[in-house]
Formats: C-alpha cells, sequence, structure tokens
C-alpha cells in the first residue's frame, strides 16, 4: 500500500472502524475487503491530485461527508455522528444538557451578549438573571463582538462545575456585578400547557376551558423526561376534574420509540400500540398494560390529538395508536409519514466514541397499516401517515404566526421578585431590521385547536364561547 494511503487510514479511523465492523460480523470477503479499499484509494487520489493541499480537519470531514452521502442515499433518516455529534445526540435523548439555563443573543447596540430570558428553574433563573441583562464578561473574557455559539461554548459545561457570569443592568448602582453559578443539568421539557403560573413560572395552567373542564397539553418531543413530565401533568388535570383533554402533537419530529410507546400506555389499557418489524420480516409488537392507565373512564373523558405535516415518528405512533383503538379523535393535517425506527450503533474510530444512526426496522400501527411514506411510494400505496379524522388546515403564514406566539409563550423575564411588582410582558419577536415579526394587533386564530374544542364541547354537550388558544412551538434560540 503506498504510503499516502496509510496516511489517510491513520487520519480516518472511522472508515477503519467501519471496516473491522464488518469483518468481525461476517467471514472476511474478498469482496468487502475491495470494497473499503475503493473508499481508501478515492481518499489517496484526492490527497494526492486535488488542487490545494486538505488540512486534517477538512480531510475528515471529507470522510464524513462521503460516510453520510452513502448512508442518506440509503435512508434519508441516516447518519454518521462523529464525537461531538454523538454527544449532543445523546443529551437530547436524555433530554438535558450541562449549563446555567440562559436564552442568549447579541446586544445589536452595544454587541455584548444579553440575556433573552433564563429558564424557569435553572442555575441563572435561581440567581435572579433576568432578560435583557448583558453579560459582558465570561470568567475574564469580555463578550463584546464574541458569537453565540463560541459564548454557549465557554458558558455550558459539566453540571457541578462553576462558571462566573460580569452581569450588567441598566439603572442599577453599581451598574455591573458578578454572578457565580454552579452548572447543573438543564432540562429540555417537551411538555408544556395553556401558559406559565405567573405566581410560578416554573409551572404551568393546564385548564383551556374551565366551564367545560376541557385540559390542554402539548408535547413538543419524545426525550426521556416525556412520560414523566406527562403523567405528573394528567394527575393535576385529574385532580382538577378535568372531562377532556386536548393532546397537542403539531410540529412534534417523535423521538424515543419506548417513550411512545409508554405515552400510549398512559390513556390505553389493552390491544396493540405498535408493532415493529426488520429486514427478515420479524415482528416485535408492543402492547398496552391494564394497570397505571389514567383518565378513566374512556367514554367519560374525551381525549382529540393536534397534528400537522411536521408531525412525526413517535408523535405518529401516539396518534395512531389513539386514533385505532377509538381513544381520540384526531384532528388537523394528515401526519408527515416516518414509519422507521434508527438504531444508534456505536463503536470506537482511535480515542473518540463515535456512532451510527442506522434504520434497522419499520413500525406499523394498532390496524396493521404502514406508517411510512417512502414505503408507501414504493409500494404505489397511499397508505401511511396519520389521517386526521376532522382535516383542518393551516398556511405558512398561520404557522408562521404560531412560531411566534410560541417564543412569547416560553418567554419569561425572571424569577418573581427578581424583575420588580410588574414584571414586563413577553416582547413581539423583531427581525434583523429591528421591526416586529408579525403584527400581533390582530389576534392570533387557531383553527385547529377551535375545531378540537367544538368537538370536545358536543362530546360533552356543553355550551360557551371558546377562551384564547395557546401558541404551540419551540423557540429556537440557543441555551446556554
Amino acid at each position: 500500500m503506498p504510503l499516502r494511503n496509510l496516511a489517510w487510514l491513520l487520519v480516518v479511523p472511522a472508515i477503519v472502524a467501519l471496516g473491522l465492523a464488518v469483518s468481525f460480523s461476517a467471514p472476511p470477503p474478498d469482496k468487502d475487503y475491495s470494497r473499503v479499499r475503493q473508499i481508501v484509494d478515492v481518499m489517496a487520489e484526492v490527497d494526492a491530485n486535488f488542487y490545494r493541499e486538505l488540512s486534517d480537519d477538512e480531510k475528515q470531514q471529507f470522510i464524513e461527508d462521503m460516510i453520510n452521502g452513502g448512508l442518506r442515499k440509503l435512508d434519508p433518516h441516516s447518519e454518521y455522528l462523529n464525537g461531538k455529534q454523538l454527544k449532543q445526540f445523546e443529551s437530547d435523548a436524555q433530554g438535558s444538557f450541562g449549563g446555567v439555563g440562559i436564552l442568549l443573543a447579541l446586544d445589536p447596540t452595544t454587541k455584548f451578549l444579553k440575556v433573552d430570558h433564563p429558564m424557569p428553574g435553572t442555575p441563572a433563573y435561581d440567581a435572579g438573571i433576568i432578560a435583557d441583562d448583558l453579560i459582558v464578561k465570561i470568567g475574564d473574557k469580555s463578550t463584546e463582538g464574541i458569537t453565540v455559539a463560541d459564548a454557549r461554548k465557554l458558558i455550558t459545561g459539566e453540571p457541578g462545575t462553576k462558571v462566573t457570569l460580569t452581569i450588567r443592568r441598566a439603572g442599577r448602582d453599581p451598574a455591573d456585578a458578578e454572578v457565580e453559578l454552579t452548572r447543573g443539568a438543564i432540562a429540555q421539557h417537551p411538555v408544556s400547557g395553556v401558559r406559565r403560573r405567573a405566581d410560578d413560572p416554573t409551572k404551568w395552567e393546564w385548564t383551556l376551558d374551565k366551564a367545560d373542564g376541557i385540559a390542554y397539553i402539548r408535547l413538543t418531543g419524545f426525550n426521556e423526561l416525556t412520560t414523566k413530565e406527562l403523567k405528573a401533568a394528567m394527575e393535576e388535570i385529574e385532580r382538577d376534574g378535568a372531562k377532556a383533554l386536548v393532546l397537542d402533537l403539531r410540529e412534534n419530529p417523535g423521538g424515543l420509540l419506548n417513550e411512545a410507546i409508554n405515552v400510549c400506555d398512559l390513556f390505553l389499557t389493552e390491544g396493540k400500540i405498535v408493532s415493529t418489524r426488520d429486514r427478515r420480516n420479524k415482528e416485535r409488537t408492543h402492547d398496552a398494560k391494564k394497570d397505571g392507565t389514567m383518565f378513566l373512564p374512556a367514554e367519560q373523558k374525551h381525549i382529540v390529538v393536534l397534528v400537522n405535516d411536521n408531525s412525526a415518528s413517535a408523535s405518529e405512533i401516539v396518534a395512531a395508536a389513539l386514533q385505532d383503538h377509538k381513544r381520540a379523535v384526531v384532528i388537523g393535517e394528515r401526519s408527515y409519514g416516518k414509519g422507521s425506527v434508527q438504531k444508534l450503533l456505536r463503536f470506537s474510530a482511535g480515542e473518540e466514541k463515535v456512532g451510527v444512526k442506522l434504520t434497522t426496522e419499520t413500525y406499523w400501527r394498532p390496524s396493521n397499516k404502514n406508517m411510512d411514506r417512502k414505503l408507501a411510494e414504493k409500494d404505489g400505496s397511499n397508505e401511511w401517515g396519520v389521517t386526521p379524522d376532522f382535516e383542518v388546515k393551516t398556511t405558512k403564514e398561520e404557522k408562521f404566526r404560531a412560531d411566534v406566539e410560541q417564543l412569547k409563550l416560553q418567554w419569561v423575564a425572571g424569577k418573581p421578585g427578581a424583575v420588580g411588582p410588574k414584571p414586563p410582558v413577553a416582547p413581539t419577536p423583531k427581525g434583523p431590521d429591528g421591526k416586529p415579526l408579525v403584527d400581533d394587533s390582530k389576534p392570533f386564530v387557531d383553527g385547529p385547536l377551535n375545531k378540537a374544542i367544538e368537538v370536545l364541547k358536543k362530546k360533552l354537550d356543553g355550551t360557551g364561547a371558546a377562551p384564547p388558544p395557546p401558541a404551540r412551538r419551540v423557540p429556537e434560540l440557543v441555551a446556554s
């Protein structure tokens, strides 16, 4: 083997690891060796003949792009995860990361780092840091001109470690004050309600319509906190005597399969929740258990599930199971149609732990209907996803307005007492030009939610006008 080929192998341990994985999983056929050799030869030719010399980082990126290109050609949901990406993936699945709990922004006037708002119940929130505080130093480093990404690297870290922030607050004398924070496990809460409680923003109000006893829960994803938080919310809702529930899964991209199964099990007493099939058509079936079921009796406690075209994977499992068992009415738009299961395969690349998220199974709803759009298209079928019992479409403009309303719903000024007797209300987010993203003088109308209330009121034989609906989506800000 030419020397430059050997050098490529040394800087691309992931390829070697994948080659070893093949050799350990099956007898070493000549074809497998030849295929790996093709990759090595391509890398060698690039190294020798590309119009400029690549750095080690560029070579590594080239290899990762090659791997991902091949994986995504096989399946759009399969991907290679380098060490950093693997840690982020595991953090997302766990539902927490190490940090202090600040949504970061940049102040356009001073160019310093700014607190958009603290996350309730986090070290920053408990320390009295409030919205619009400037972070002028992280440790001894000035934040003037810093990027949000670089600031996040400095602020986040292992729970239990400390970081000192110099906070500048207008109207305070002196304006600057050092705050030493102990990093904690910052929860990425997947469960929210109608609005935050004014007296304690770490908690949510769940009652959507008090007169008719209609409660509302929104799930933004399925991580390791989902079932735990949903169960706690349902216990509060049942104590309050709710007669009906809106479970909002719109814009929910999915997550952990076992969490989706556990969520279904909270509302079903028996029967199939979902089944998965592998390449050999071997089927695994997950059934509901009678113990632990909530919101009973089902004939008196009604449920509506909201979905849209971005409700995918685990959220489709929940919607399909509750629909097939006649436990819920589904309202909204046809769901995304992701009916595949990915398994995370970890291995070592040199001293680094990396992984491949690989599609290994498809899942099927209790009615044994297919969920995956790609598989349906391949078979010439239109049977995929979850089709709502009542279709209510939303425009791009309405979804964008919902995004903005969600930003306002998640926003908190700070811990009560730290923000003064009259805390500011949630601001309307502005664009790069400084203008509000939407005209919020016009009322926000949530068509699917209003339809859900209408359907539930008919089931409950109730009357009365619907209250202003809550917003839904997760804010696109950088947390630290």
